[in-house]
């Protein structure tokens, strides 16, 4: 199957006055083989049947095919319309609409019909609602642990900005397996890519859910190829592991269009094989590093390796 990413311009208002600007061509080891089964198509069906949003369409991941072939998809809580306009982000930006107080059960359902061992649950940024999401995001967590007991939980939450400490200590006592929040880029570089966020706001937040809960995963991931150099990734590296984050995530920057932030260079397979190495010298528990390395993929198997690298550590210790 082919799918054009390219969407029109006025579903991004915010970014319709940005140049339209040529992109670079892509090499080789970014290129991806679509696969449309059986599972694909249950999968499909399953999201549809519900009523989701998922991270995989929204944003345009390139792995999108692969993991629904396997019946696994992220799950995009809170809507499909952000309320901030980050120039690397395929997700529509605007007015959001209120909650809907049946989606953490559709959301559950959905996990059981897959069968899901591991799920992922992210959202849009709603810095319309006074927690953040925060709330829908813990009835979530809560909803699944009920349908599906056994069913490990990630979440990749925004920022919580306007009140992150009540909001997080809300998601953190929902008792999810693993805490994400992407740090994204450099900091250097936060006021072009993600201009509606702060590094050190973000930072906090990771460290914080440690301080909360000692025993949680935590997990950031950055994009590479916006225009950040080496050092300032190496810091970054430093900067996560001062809050003590357990896992890393770094993966190649793809535009979804032309008038989002471009690409300035695509990173060779060996780069991020060097990251990784760097990345667990610096005493990452888990690190995955890859040009087509997302959040969410591989999440369950990731998961399966981080709470083994964990029980190793306590047995050194």
């Amino acid at each position: 199957m082919s799918r054009d990413l390219t969407i029109p311009a006025e579903r991004h208002p915010e970014k319709a006055h940005r140049p339209v600007t040529p992109d670079l061509p892509k090499p080789a080891w970014i290129r991806v083989k679509a696969r449309v089964g059986e599972g694909y198509k249950a999968t499909r069906e399953i999201v549809e049947a519900h009523r989701l949003t998922t991270v995989c369409e929204e944003a345009g991941c390139p792995n999108v095919s692969e993991c629904w072939s396997q019946r696994h998809a992220t799950m995009m809580i809170m809507g499909d319309i952000c309320t901030r306009g980050c120039t690397f982000c395929n997700v529509a930006t605007g007015r959001p609409d209120a909650l809907d107080r049946f989606e953490p059960a559709r959301v559950a359902n959905a996990v059981k019909k897959l069968g899901l061992a591991h799920v992922v649950v992210t959202s849009v940024d709603r810095d319309d609602l006074e927690d953040g999401g925060a709330d829908h995001f813990a009835r979530t967590i809560e909803m699944i642990r009920r349908h599906s007991p056994d069913t490990t939980v990630e979440i990749l939450t925004p920022d919580f900005r306007r009140c992150p400490s009540s909001a997080l200590e809300r998601v953190i006592a929902a008792a999810p397996d693993v805490f994400n929040h992407n740090l994204e880029t450099v900091p250097g570089l936060y006021a072009e890519v993600r201009p509606g966020a702060r590094y050190y706001t973000s930072l906090r937040l990771l460290q914080r859910a440690k301080e909360l809960r000692p025993s949680l995963f935590t997990k950031s991931g950055i994009m590479v190829g916006l225009g950040e150099t080496r050092r300032e990734i190496l810091q970054v590296m430093d900067d996560m592991r001062a809050a003590d984050v357990d896992f890393l995530t770094i993966g190649q920057y793809l535009r979804p269009t032309p008038r989002h932030h471009a690409v300035e260079r695509y990173v060779p397979p060996e780069e991020f094989a060097e990251y990784e190495r760097i990345a667990r010298a610096k005493g990452f528990l888990m690190v995955s590093a890859t040009p087509l390395t997302r959040s969410s993929y591989h999440a369950g198997k990731d998961f399966a390796r981080l709470r083994d690298a964990r029980a190793a550590q306590l047995r050194s210790n």
